[in-house]
């Protein structure tokens, strides 16, 4: 008999398909594809034994996991209060901007993900951007063009 490949089995597997792990599970699906697709979901339930509604519960509750694929780029920005009063809008409008998708979208070429956020917790060094898992305090708008133009570049993208 031949060995079931989808991430999402291997992972059910190695939890033992315990219903208490769900979460740890969608993290580790969502972390194989960068998002959490419908078959993968529709695989977890059932070999779960929990309902598809069940399951798409938790995947729109938390914040932290997809239904769309995500870029290979993440930017999250903090829109929070002391980050707005330090002009988090204009990171925001300077990001939607040079990449022409609006926060919770991708990129067509899946290489940028934009996303905003109530708090990062690092008020102080507010505004503060989130560029794959790197927090970049103190922001500015001309920063963050520079940011985005260098990733943009090792890309081999011209913007």
């Amino acid at each position: 008999m031949e060995e079931d490949v989808r991430p999402e089995v291997q992972v059910m597997e190695r939890y033992g398909y315990e219903r208490s792990y769900l979460i740890s599970i969608l993290h580790e699906v969502q972390k194989e594809y960068q998002y959490l697709p419908e078959q993968a979901l529709r695989n977890v339930a059932a070999g779960m034994g929990i309902s598809l509604v069940d399951i798409y519960g938790v995947a729109t509750f938390f914040k932290a996991f997809s239904l769309k694929p995500k870029g290979k780029h993440s930017i999250v920005l903090c829109m929070g209060t002391a980050c707005h009063v330090r002009n988090s809008r204009g990171l925001l409008e300077e990001a939607r901007r040079f990449l022409g998708i609006e926060p919770g979208d991708t990129t067509d070429d899946l290489l940028f993900s934009l996303d905003t956020v109530n708090c990062l917790g690092a008020c102080a060094l507010g505004p503060i951007a989130v560029i794959d898992g790197e927090y970049h305090g103190q922001m500015t708008p001309a920063k963050m063009e520079r940011l985005l133009k260098k990733l943009a570049k090792e890309e081999g993208v011209r913007k």
